[in-house]
C-alpha cells in the first residue's frame, strides 16, 4: 500500500518525537499498553487487562502471554518499567509528558530532583506492572494507548542509532524497513501479538507537504491512500472523485484565542458579544463548503447554550486578528464582516505559522485564529484539556480556578459516563466566561482507492494494521 502523508516524524523515538506527524507513524510501528479498537474505542494492547485500586491511585496492567519484540526477544514488565523511567529522564526524553506527570515522582525526575528510578512504576513479575499516581486519574488506561515501550537491549547497545532501519526493533504491527528524507517503508512484524490479522505485508509512506501535489499523485494512481486534501477543494474533489474522497467525524476544532491580558478583551461582556456575533453557519457552509459543522461549543453534542447578551459592551479600538494564509485568512475576513455589524472594527495580520505561534506565546496579539486536531482521541478530555492550566493551548492569559477544579474532578472519575458529564460542566464554565470563541468542527478527509479494504465510515484510516488490499485487477 502506498500512502501520502503531510509530513514524516521528527524522530522515530517516541521519547523524542514532538511533531503531530509522528503520531501517525507511531500507530503503525509501536504498541501501547492499551490500544485503539476498530471503532476507536479503548481496547487491550500489550496489556490484556488492567485494574485500579479503591483509592484510584494504583493502576495494575497484566501483559499478554509470550509477548516479543520484533527481533523475537521476550517483552516483559521489566521493559515497561525501563521505558517509563527513560521517558522521565531529562537526558533522554524531549517529548511532552502530558498526564504522565500524574505518575509518582515523574515531574521531579524530569526536573532532575530525583533519579528516574524513583518513578512510581514497578514490575510485580514478568507480566504485571503497576503505576502509582499522585492523584486519581480515571482516564489513565486511555492515556496508555500512546505510552510506547522501547527496546532496552537495543538502546543500551546502540544508543541513538537504535532507530536506524538496520537496527530497528519495536513491538508494533510494522517495523521500519527503510528511511529517507521523504519516505519511510514499513514491513509487517512477524512477532506482533496481533500478527494474524495484519493483512498488508509492506507499506510505503511518502511525505508530500503540498496538499494539491498529494491529490495529483493520488489521481495519477501513484498513491492508494492520501491524507488531508486541500480544505478549499473538498466540494470540487467530491464531484471529481466520488466515494474515493472520504470524510470522517474527527476531534478537530477551529477556534479563536482571545488575549485576556489586553483591553478590551479582558472584559467578559466584550468577549461574549464577539462570540454571539459570529455567524458559524456561514463559516461552515461557505468557507468550509460543508466540510465542517458549526461549533457552538468545544464538545460535539454539547447541551450548553451561549451566555445571554450583556446589557452593554464597549470596544475603544480596532482589534487585530492574527492568522495564516489559506483557510485561516478566509475565516478572518468572515469574522471581520460579522463584527463590523456590531460596530467592532478589525485589522487582519497574515503571517507564517511560526511567526503566529511566536506572537501568541509572547502575548503579542489580540485575537488569533487557531485550531488543533486530536487524531483518534475522541474522549472529551482531549478536547478540553488543551485549555486547562497546563494545556498546550492555554497560552491566552486565562486562569480560572473553577474550570481547573472541574477538570481535576473529571480526571479523577473512573466511570466514563460520569466523567463525560463532568467534562460538559467544565465546558459550560469555559463558554460562560467566553474564554475562547469556538467556530467549527472540521471533518477529516482522506483519499482512498477502492482496492483499500477494511476502512470504516466512523474512523479515519490511520490504523493500517486493520486494512487490506484487494487485487488491483479486480
Amino acid at each position: 500500500m502506498r500512502v501520502g502523508v503531510t509530513d514524516l516524524p521528527d524522530s522515530l523515538d517516541p521519547a523524542r518525537g514532538e511533531l503531530s506527524a509522528a503520531a501517525l507513524i507511531y500507530y503503525q510501528v509501536h504498541a501501547g499498553l492499551t490500544d485503539y479498537g476498530p471503532d476507536g474505542e479503548l481496547a487491550p494492547g500489550l496489556a490484556e487487562s488492567w485494574s485500579v485500586s479503591p483509592d484510584g491511585l494504583v493502576w495494575t496492567f497484566t501483559l499478554r502471554e509470550e509477548l516479543a519484540w520484533s527481533d523475537g526477544r521476550p517483552l516483559t514488565a521489566h521493559d515497561i518499567v525501563w521505558s517509563a523511567q527513560r521517558l522521565v529522564d531529562p537526558a533522554e526524553s524531549f517529548s511532552d509528558l502530558g498526564d504522565f506527570y500524574a505518575v509518582e515522582n515523574a515531574r521531579a525526575a524530569l526536573a532532575g530532583e530525583v533519579t528516574p528510578q524513583a518513578l512510581g512504576v514497578t514490575a510485580l513479575n514478568d507480566r504485571m506492572v503497576s503505576f502509582r499516581l499522585t492523584t486519581p486519574l480515571g482516564l489513565f488506561p486511555v492515556l496508555m494507548r500512546e505510552f510506547y515501550p522501547v527496546p532496552r537491549h537495543q538502546i543500551e547497545r546502540l544508543g541513538d542509532d537504535w532507530i536506524e532501519p538496520e537496527y530497528w526493533v519495536s513491538s508494533g504491527a510494522y517495523t521500519i524497513a527503510s528511511v529517507s528524507t521523504s519516505a519511510i517503508s514499513l514491513s509487517r512484524n512477524p512477532h506482533y501479538y496481533g500478527r494474524s490479522s495484519v493483512a498488508i505485508p509492506r507499506i510505503d509512506v511518502l511525505s508530500v507537504r503540498d496538499d494539491a501535489t498529494r491529490v495529483r499523485l493520488f489521481r495519477a494512481g501513484e498513491l492508494d491512500l492520501a491524507q488531508s486534501p486541500p480544505a478549499n477543494q473538498i466540494a470540487f474533489l467530491r464531484g471529481e472523485l466520488g466515494d474515493r474522497l472520504r470524510g470522517f467525524e474527527a476531534p478537530i476544532l477551529r477556534y479563536l484565542k482571545l488575549n485576556h491580558a489586553r483591553s478590551p478583551l479582558d472584559q467578559r461582556a466584550n468577549r461574549i458579544m464577539l462570540s454571539r456575533a459570529v455567524d458559524r453557519d456561514f463559516i461552515a457552509r461557505e468557507i468550509y463548503a460543508g466540510a465542517a459543522s458549526p461549533a457552538p461549543g468545544v464538545l460535539k453534542g454539547s447541551p450548553n447554550t451561549p451566555p445571554p447578551a450583556p446589557d452593554s459592551f464597549q470596544f475603544s479600538r480596532p482589534l487585530e486578528i492574527r492568522t495564516t494564509t489559506g483557510m485561516g485568512e478566509r475565516v478572518a475576513v468572515a469574522l471581520a464582516d460579522d463584527w463590523r455589524r456590531i460596530g467592532v472594527e478589525t485589522e487582519i495580520l497574515v503571517s507564517y505559522p511560526t511567526d503566529l505561534y511566536q506572537a501568541v506565546d509572547a502575548g503579542n496579539f489580540d485575537i488569533a485564529v487557531a485550531g488543533f486536531n486530536r487524531g483518534l482521541k475522541s474522549d472529551p478530555f482531549f478536547m478540553l484539556d488543551p485549555f486547562g492550566p497546563s494545556g498546550f493551548a492555554a497560552n491566552f492569559n486565562w486562569v480560572d480556578d473553577e474550570f481547573a477544579a472541574i477538570m481535576q474532578a473529571a480526571r479523577a472519575e473512573n466511570d466514563p459516563a460520569l466523567r463525560a458529564q463532568t467534562y460538559f460542566s467544565a465546558e459550560a464554565r469555559l463558554l460562560q466566561q467566553a474564554a475562547i470563541v469556538t467556530l467549527a468542527h472540521e471533518r477529516a478527509h482522506w483519499l482512498v482507492e477502492p482496492r483499500v479494504t477494511g476502512t470504516r465510515a466512523s474512523v479515519q484510516p490511520m490504523l493500517w494494521r486493520n486494512l487490506g488490499l484487494a487485487d488491483r485487477r479486480a
